[in-house]
């Protein structure tokens, strides 16, 4: 089989609502997930985790967390990113260790880059950013996903319109004030053709330097 570029998944990746029930080989879940926790992450504090989702129960929580959509009911995997935002104050001697065992990072660096960033994060508790920074690692680890499946033959949907609170009720972690859900992301065999509806022109939505969009129409 011809492997897929990554330009090519791009352009043919669509959201899929409809799936087939057969499973998901495990060993694609492991790929996805792996390939997940390879986005980058601000700071490398790899504030994102992604919880997988394929007992039918737990299926059908969602269900109600998404408010009937088909996706968690049909899809055999949903994948469930969670935000943390705090990570930054949680021991990082292992992220160090790993970077030094790779040669990427020494002493003098890790030293420099671990005041840098906990000065960073500091500066976003102080102007409540802390969960928009962990959401957007996520966020990125969630389209690494979606293009990764595609590789692999599968379908995805990138779900919104989820009750925050249900999801983390469904997933164990309703407690957890210092936790956020970025994105559910769905996973199978899709039972339905998507075409492509198109995009605008780039001309619309690319500009150098300064942006020279349209500013919103007033409304009555």
């Amino acid at each position: 089989m011809t492997q897929m570029s990554v330009a090519d998944a791009i352009r043919t990746r669509r959201t899929v609502r409809h799936y087939l029930p057969d499973p998901v080989a495990a060993q694609d879940i492991d790929t996805l997930t792996e390939l997940a926790m390879e986005a980058p992450s601000s700071w490398n504090l790899q504030d994102r985790s992604v919880v997988v989702v394929t007992d039918p129960a737990v299926r059908e929580g969602l269900v109600w967390a998404t408010g009937g959509q088909p996706q968690p009911q049909e899809a055999p995997v949903t994948l469930v990113f969670v935000a943390e935002p705090h990570a930054w104050k949680n021991d990082r001697t292992d992220i160090f260790d790993l970077a030094r065992r790779n040669h990427a990072w020494n002493d003098e660096f890790i030293a420099g880059f671990a005041a840098a960033s906990t000065e960073f994060q500091q500066g976003l508790a102080e102007r409540d950013l802390l969960r928009e920074y962990a959401v957007k690692d996520a966020m990125i680890a969630a389209t690494y996903v979606m293009l990764a499946a595609t590789e692999l033959g599968l379908a995805t949907s990138p779900m919104n319109g989820w009750d925050e609170a249900k999801v983390k009720k469904v997933i164990g972690i309703a407690d957890r004030d210092d936790l956020a859900i970025a994105l559910l992301v769905s996973v199978g065999h899709p039972a339905e053709t998507r075409r492509h509806p198109g995009r605008r022109a780039s001309d619309r939505n690319v500009f150098r330097d300064t942006f020279a969009g349209p500013r919103p129409e007033s409304g009555n």
